[in-house]
């Protein structure tokens, strides 16, 4: 499989990019509010830093190698 550059999903993965941002910058708030406040505070920051990683992971179109790569696993092609 060869690498594409994609536009849609550079600017997909750079939406979900800033939402990780948003969401590691509120991470407190976030908690308080969904969670069980203090207690789960680093749970939500590392859900954050989760999304911060996906987000760059489509934004340069790798997730259609990591997919490719798992299916292979699990179908064995």
């Amino acid at each position: 499989m060869e690498y594409e550059f994609s536009i849609g999903w550079f600017f997909g993965g750079l939406f979900i990019l800033a939402a990780g941002i948003a969401f590691v910058k509120w991470h407190q708030v976030i908690a308080n509010n969904l969670g069980g406040g203090v207690g789960s505070y680093e749970k939500y920051k590392l859900w954050a830093f989760i999304t911060c990683g996906v987000g760059f992971i489509v934004m340069l179109n790798l997730h259609t190698f990591i997919l490719t790569w798992i299916f292979s696993l699990v179908f064995g092609r």
